[in-house]
């Protein structure tokens, strides 16, 4: 079955389609041997950095697969990067900020940058995007939700528990709140200059919600994924919310204004489904590990997976977290042809 633009924003606002639109978070790279090509000629900041490389990285899995949206090669760094921190990413781990922004006088020294200005590269590697898909798929941009952009900033990079961010959360609230209202601000404008170059929808993602208790998700988290949702909804794009790890306080996301929530593949998406539809479309969620049992298991599971919201309209189907590298591509081909094969109804 063709991809279908038309068919993902239809679906991501709440609309009956001819089947389920699909697309793979981390489709963009990790697992295809194009795109570590690219990788052993630049770094992944010189990457992210360069908008025509950046744009044909994000189609690389267009030409594989009929997914029905492309999402754009980037990071949920890179705004941050420009606000004051130094961002960097070395072998055998994830992101570093330096210095990490723990005291009044860090959070003093970071910038309100103006992402049009400052991150001019996103918003043209969306434009060339765009113009090269056409009206053949939906373009998604993205951010990373406030409460998880906090975390790498105050911890200074990726940790179980994020203990320095939980001290400031506990001793320094105003201080938490502080940079939390920047970050939300620079936010808005920076899926703004994605949604002016071409995107059909945005999806901010909240990482690392799940790390917080229900009462202080509530207080750290929703308020300014609100604020910067809330920043973009007059363009009238679909708005995807994606905050893992809250299944056990799932129905306090709908204080979250938006299209469509992500749920991650730890939470049961029927139960996610009668929390959140009608209202709310959902995306999600196979767990990724699946793409690398059998073909057989596979269509077994995205059966089971479509059988949860049969009925409903408003499911985008996709995997409950990012592509594991050592997925085999085939079997990324055999998700996205089976949704579209059994997604109807």
């Amino acid at each position: 079955m063709k991809p279908s633009r038309a068919r993902f924003i239809a679906a991501a606002n709440g609309q009956q389609t001819d089947t389920r639109p699909v697309w793979m978070m981390r489709q963009a790279g990790r697992f295809l041997p194009e795109y570590r090509a690219i990788r052993e000629k630049v770094s992944f900041l010189e990457l992210c950095a360069n908008p025509e490389l950046s744009c044909e990285v994000t189609v690389q899995p267009l030409r594989r697969f009929n997914v029905d949206a492309a999402i754009i090669f980037s990071d949920i760094l890179v705004p941050i990067a420009k606000m004051g921190q130094e961002l960097s990413f070395g072998k055998g781990h994830g992101p570093v900020l330096t210095p990490p922004v723990r005291t009044e006088e860090d959070a003093s020294k970071l910038l309100r940058i103006d992402p049009s200005v400052d991150t001019a590269e996103v918003g043209e590697t969306v434009a060339r995007v765009r113009e090269t898909v056409g009206d053949e798929r939906a373009v998604i941009g993205f951010c990373g939700a406030p409460f998880t952009l906090l975390c790498y900033m105050v911890d200074g990079r990726g940790q179980k528990n994020f203990p320095e961010t939980k001290k400031m959360l506990f001793r320094q609230p105003e201080l938490a709140h502080q940079i939390l209202s920047l970050v939300s601000d620079v936010l808005v404008d920076y899926l703004q200059i994605q949604i002016d170059a071409g995107a059909d929808a945005v999806q901010i993602f909240d990482s690392w919600a799940g790390i917080l208790a229900p009462d202080d998700f509530d207080c750290f988290a929703a308020p300014y994924a609100t604020r910067v949702s809330n920043g973009v909804a007059k363009s009238g794009v679909p708005r995807i919310y994606f905050p893992r790890g809250v299944g056990a306080y799932l129905e306090r996301v709908k204080s979250v204004p938006c299209e469509v929530v992500g749920i991650d593949w730890t939470q049961d998406l029927k139960t996610a489904a009668d929390c959140l539809m009608p209202g709310r479309g959902v995306q999600g969620n196979l767990d990724p590990s699946a793409l690398l049992g059998t073909p057989e298991s596979l269509e077994t599971r995205v059966r089971t997976l479509l059988s949860a919201t049969a009925g409903r309209p408003g499911h985008i189907v996709n995997l409950g977290h990012g592509v594991i590298p050592e997925t085999d591509f085939e079997m990324g081909r055999r998700f996205v042809d089976l949704v579209h094969e059994f997604g109807k109804g």
